[in-house]
Formats: structure tokens, sequence, C-alpha cells
């Protein structure tokens, strides 16, 4: 059964997400997992390829811009664009594309933005509604 985990972070930045799906990514690669991060636009995908090179120094994520070479287990997209694999959706975007439901996970990471609040519990309904064995982790409890 394909499934939806919702991770619910206290904060509201960007940044905060972006780490959180750094860590999601080394989980995702420490089980053989591939990955494939899609954002909502061209400079939301090179802002997080930037990220991505510094998140930590003692670890490096191997990641890509579709369409440049060489790949990578980490995939970074938007729009039209698609991995070669679908195994671990990750949804930095607002709104979930229909693309994400070919993978056999998702996973969406969830600030306090209210725009983006909004969108994951439409996301949320979304999976529940397909069938997805849903799973929300709540961040907050765990830092506060």
């Amino acid at each position: 059964m394909a499934r939806a985990d919702f991770y619910i972070l206290p904060q509201a930045d960007e940044q905060s997400r972006f780490t959180f799906i750094c860590r999601v990514c080394e989980k995702a690669l420490d089980q053989g997992l591939r990955v494939f991060i899609y954002t909502r636009d061209p400079a939301q995908a090179e802002y997080l390829d930037r990220f991505m090179w510094g998140y930590r120094e003692d670890s490096f994520l191997p990641h890509h811009r579709i369409g440049q070479t060489p790949s990578a287990p980490i995939s970074i997209g938007w729009g039209e664009q698609a991995p070669d694999h679908r195994s671990l959706f990750i949804n930095a975007a607002d709104q979930l594309i229909e693309l994400a439901f070919e993978f056999d996970r998702i996973a969406e990471i969830v600030v306090q933005d209210q725009a983006l609040l909004d969108a994951s519990r439409q996301n949320y309904v979304r999976c529940r509604d397909l069938g997805y064995e849903l799973n929300r982790v709540d961040m907050r409890a765990r830092q506060g």
C-alpha cells in the first residue's frame, strides 16, 4: 500500500523546512531509497541544490537537478520534470501534483506558515481519499 508521511514542524521558515527535507533524504538513502524532491519553480530548485551542498559539514547528500549529469540518488525537479524512478516523492512545493501519486511514498514537510498549512491539509485529504496509508509525525511535541 502506498504511504504518505506528514512531518509537522514547529518552525515557520523555509530554511527549517529544507533542513528537515535533508534529514528525510539521509534516512531514505540509508534505507536504499531513491528520492525525488519536487519544487515549486526553478529558483527554489536552485536554492535547494545549493542548500544541500552545505547542509552539514560532515556529510554529503548525492543529488542533482533533473537534466544535469551525472545523475544521483536524489533528484530535484519542478514543473513537468520527472525522475526515472517512483520510490520517494518529497513535496517542497505547495500542492501535490499528479506525478506524486505514482510514487510508493510521499513525504510532506509542514511548517507553520498559513498558506502551506492550508495546502498541506488539502494534500492530506487528497492522500486519504486515494487510500494512502497516512502517517502524521508531529515534531512540535519532540522539540518543545
